[in-house]
């Protein structure tokens, strides 16, 4: 356990993973200060789900920051000529959005200086997830690698850590972790392409990750499907 004085900067999506990421931080007793991303995303209502998790939660800060991530397109995400895809692919899927978890933690980063927090929580998983190369460990430890050289904090000997929390675990275990934390996935957004109710497709990648997730953990899924 840390103190209760101790600051944190969470990644949050307002999908199942970055909330439970954000359960177990304020679990261990950080001050969160909470970070969302208007990227340009097909779908607004996983933001919308960021903020009423932040609000339900009571986190100390929350920001959301507008990116224009669809200026570059390049994935089904943020470019809507690019359908999101209803069957498993080959390779890196075109849900891969380039370059988006290197450009989500630099901003966190910054945050967590002027902050003097030097934790930073972000949900990547690495066992039950799409294949995105920047969810993988080795990314992880080389983030935190460039963060320790490029930071004030992290020349001065305060070490910055990127901690995350999930990487290791299956959608099952993620999902039982956050129900023993007491986290309410009934307003969690997950789809890839969700209806402007929150509704999800039932039919993307995420959305059969997440599925299998609840049924694997025996949970009752709490999903609002279209």
């Amino acid at each position: 356990m840390t103190t209760a004085a101790e600051k944190a900067v969470v990644l949050l999506s307002g999908g199942l993973d970055s909330v439970t990421a954000l359960a177990i931080a304020q679990s261990q007793g950080y001050e969160c200060y909470v970070m969302s991303f208007d990227y340009g995303q097909r779908s607004q209502t996983e933001l919308n789900a960021a903020k009423q998790v932040a609000k339900q939660m009571g986190v100390k800060e929350h920001r959301v920051i507008r990116l224009h991530l669809e200026d570059f397109g390049g994935s089904a995400l943020t470019d809507h000529s690019i359908d999101v895809p209803e069957e498993e692919e080959d390779g890196i899927p075109v849900t891969y959005v380039p370059a988006r978890n290197t450009v989500f933690l630099s901003l966190a980063l910054g945050w967590a200086e002027v902050l003097e927090a030097h934790n930073i929580f972000i949900g990547v998983n690495a066992v039950d997830f799409s294949g995105y190369p920047d969810c993988r460990p080795e990314y992880i430890a080389a983030f935190e690698t460039m963060a320790n050289l490029a930071t004030k904090a992290g020349v001065s000997g305060q070490r910055m850590r990127i901690q995350t929390p999930l990487i290791d675990l299956t959608k099952a275990e993620i999902i039982g972790k956050g129900v023993e934390l007491g986290v309410d996935y009934g307003v969690t957004v997950s789809c890839y392409q969700a209806d402007d109710d929150g509704r999800a497709c039932g039919q993307c990648d995420s959305c059969r990750l997440r599925a299998k997730g609840f049924e694997d953990a025996g949970v009752a899924d709490p999903t609002r499907y279209v």
